[in-house]
């Protein structure tokens, strides 16, 4: 036994952290990754030598972990994860044929997957109202077209909108700046889905509003707390760093409603190990209510004061605040905290317990945290559990809001944000003269609409343009028939996209034009994007078939600025993409270095490898700020549960699978738990009606480990029960939630 043990060891083995025997998981609910890469090869089969180079020398367009070809910059090896492998048709497909067009009606019968399937946009494209569907158009008729309509409407009746999933920073950068050019801040991006309320909460406390840390810095951290971040699904590489970093000793701890399977156990698939036996990759779940975080976190600093767990060292001699912190947590009771939180008083002193004895912790929180009409609060919370012990700006330790789409990190910070100017820089009449002097034209004073708002504006019939590049509203935002009326209103649809989506089908009000975009593997002079850890990574131009009349989506901008203002043109005009990074880096400090990306693998890191590091801050007075933290109950009906959405197979609204390998629950299931099913009488399988004050939703329930009065349903099946118009009021990020009543179908 001695020298089996000795040979494990040798061998760099951790039996004690195997799933199982059995070979690959045989038989269990879980996702198979080598059939699926198999399913992948044989759908890009037509086209498997482009496919191939993109893979090899393009920067992954899923996620924003940020995989240049096969490596990265953290761990060796090869990673491939199948979120960007099931994205990988949308680059290498055919040209669909443009009469399909000519009927929306027989369009409007297909779902968005299927859509998808039919081929790229390959020419511009204009339906006028009372037409049965598209012809195809010139760019100079599509583009005068738009651009007539943008000079006869006032720009605060004008929006623009990026999607994440392809788009680099060049495109956001340029189309922010056409906004600013045609004088409105209605342009914004689905960064502010995501992540708002972190970005807003880290630039309050900390004086900066990205990651403060390295993804290395997981790999050598003593404690990784995931919060509302089900990883294991949305960012599947980042699996593969938990798996190094508990091989090498690494905790980890999950609050979260739903104690996620893949959070639980997973197989990663590029290292034999853990592909053949699975890893256990949590230690230990901690069950919350929905919107419970902030509970959860006071009671546990609570905890961590009764233990003297803080930092002195940190908290008085870094940070302010914390008697404001103090007296807060002093006014709540430990009952009262588990009562609102859903855990017992036991765990979040077990949870405490576990923090006070690790010498470093990354916190990492994703939409489960973020998307709430408390968002910013649950961030502020986690911001304050991380400061009581300077986990912040040293080795091994950090703040980690994780990214889920390639895009939302770098086209916040390149200004495509209705509340803030490039650099993350906040809109007011001193910043605008600011940028209007660096531009040569008036840059408007006042915030923009977010994205949500032109929406419920356009509804309101306040919208003459929105302009979409990418994206899909009728399955992203809540409340689809309120979105679909708002839709209706608007005079002009502009859809920048390189597939259908239903938007697009949408009857017009007057006209509705779409415009064919290329990928970013076919943007001319290649683009960056930049990860979740602030690393600007360049994607360069890839060789292989072009789509038809499709064009790089900054070169569209550009084009369209030139029609809509002749005499100013000159003021938003590049030569080529360099130019772009070039004025980037001009207009963004932060930034620097940008500007000497030039082919595959080439990447900076802003800021550093970490932020606040040596525990200075750029803040007015160089401190950290701690914030009193104040709890919400959610009132709930007798019959009442708390519904959260989440993701199944998909990336983002587009779906991959009828059916997520990960829970084994189909599109249309309503996790729930075991006493809850009981309590309604229900089973597995069994039909219910799921109603809110919004609207109702058929589902079958699928039994889970999930805190009581507690149910998720997949986002966008669920979204018809989910209320337009709130929202935090800090980040404006939607809330994804509601509260239900489920009887029996």
């Amino acid at each position: 036994m001695v020298r089996q043990t000795e040979r494990v060891r040798i061998l760099g083995l951790r039996p004690d952290l195997w799933v199982g025997p059995r070979p690959f998981g045989a038989g269990l609910t879980k996702p198979h990754h080598y059939l699926e890469m198999a399913g992948v090869a044989w759908e890009n089969r037509d086209n498997w030598r482009y496919a191939w180079r993109i893979l090899r020398s393009g920067v992954c367009d899923g996620c924003a972990l940020g995989v240049a070809g096969f490596r990265d910059w953290t761990m060796s090896g090869i990673h491939l994860c199948t979120t960007r492998l099931s994205l990988l048709r949308l680059n290498t497909m055919g040209a669909l044929d443009d009469a399909m067009l000519a009927d929306a009606s027989a369009l409007q019968k297909r779902t968005s997957a299927e859509l998808r399937g039919i081929g790229r946009l390959a020419h511009p494209m204009i339906r006028r109202k009372g037409e049965r569907g598209f012809r195809r158009a010139s760019w100079d008729e599509a583009l005068d077209l738009v651009a007539k309509r943008i000079r006869e409407s006032d720009p605060r009746r004008v929006g623009f909108y990026l999607t994440a999933r392809g788009i680099t920073n060049e495109v956001y950068y340029v189309a922010q700046k056409l906004a600013r050019f045609i004088g409105t801040n209605n342009i914004d991006n689905a960064a502010r889905i995501c992540h708002a309320p972190s970005t807003a909460a880290l630039k309050r406390a900390l004086g900066v509003s990205a990651t403060t840390c390295s993804y290395r810095d997981v790999l050598v951290s003593d404690l990784v707390v995931l919060i509302g971040a089900d990883v294991a699904n949305a960012q599947p590489v980042f699996m593969k760093y938990l798996y190094l970093a508990r091989k090498r000793g690494t905790k980890v701890a999950v609050i979260n409603p739903l104690r996620e399977p893949g959070l639980d156990r997973y197989w990663v698939p590029s290292n034999p190990e853990s592909a053949l036996f699975g890893t256990k990759m949590t230690d230990e779940f901690f069950s919350v209510h929905t919107a419970g975080d902030t509970a959860f976190i006071a009671g546990a600093l609570k905890a961590l004061m009764e233990v003297a767990g803080f930092d002195d060292t940190f908290v008085w001699d870094h940070a302010t605040g914390f008697r404001e912190l103090r007296t807060s947590l002093e006014l709540l009771s430990m009952d009262d905290l588990a009562k609102w939180s859903g855990a017992s008083v036991d765990d979040m002193r077990r949870f405490a317990a576990m923090y006070a004895a690790s010498r470093s912790a990354v916190f990492v929180w994703s939409m489960g945290t973020t998307q709430h009409v408390c968002g910013s609060d649950n961030v502020a919370a986690i911001i304050d559990l991380a400061l009581a012990r300077g986990n912040v700006g040293r080795a091994g330790a950090g703040l980690m809001p994780i990214r889920g789409h390639s895009g939302v990190q770098g086209g916040a910070e390149m200004g495509a944000y209705a509340t803030a100017f490039p650099g993350g820089v906040a809109i007011a009449p001193e910043s605008a003269r600011a940028l209007a002097q660096r531009y040569g034209f008036d840059v408007p004073p006042e915030r923009g609409l977010s994205v949500a708002e032109m929406i419920e504006a356009a509804e309101r019939g306040e919208m003459d343009v929105l302009y979409a590049s990418g994206g899909n509203f009728l399955d992203t935002l809540p409340d689809p028939s309120l979105v679909r009326r708002a839709l209706d209103r608007v005079p002009l649809r502009v859809f920048q996209d390189i597939v259908v989506t239903p938007q697009m089908l949408v009857e017009p009000n007057d006209a509705v034009v779409l415009l064919p975009a290329a990928t970013r593997y076919e943007q001319k002079g290649g683009g960056t994007e930049t990860t979740t850890e602030r690393r600007i990574i360049f994607s360069p131009e890839i060789e292989g078939p072009r789509i038809g009349e499709a064009r790089t989506e900054w070169e569209i901008y550009v084009d369209l600025a030139a029609r809509i203002a002749p005499d100013r043109a000159d003021k938003l005009r590049f030569a080529d993409a360099a130019a772009i990074r070039r004025e980037i880096a001009e207009v963004v400090p932060s930034y620097a270095g940008i500007e000497t990306l030039s082919k595959s693998g080439d990447q900076v890191q802003w800021g550093g490898a970490r932020l606040c590091d040596g525990w200075t801050f750029p803040t007015d007075d160089g401190r950290a700020h701690l914030s009193p933290i104040t709890p919400r109950e959610v009132a709930l009906p007798e019959r009442g549960f708390l519904l959260s959405t989440r993701r199944g197979k998909q990336f983002n609204s587009m779906v991959f699978r009828s059916v997520d390998p990960l829970t084994g629950a189909a599109r249309d299931a309503i996790f729930m738990s075991s006493e809850d099913a009981a309590s309604l009488g229900v089973d597995e399988g069994d039909a219910v009606n799921v109603r809110s004050d919004t609207g109702e939703v058929r589902a079958q329930v699928h039994i889970m480990a999930i805190r009581p009065r507690n149910v998720q349903m997949f986002f966008p099946e669920a979204n018809a029960l989910i209320a337009a118009g709130r929202r935090d009021p800090i980040g404006l990020v939607p809330d994804y939630n509601a509260v239900v009543t489920i009887t029996r179908a």
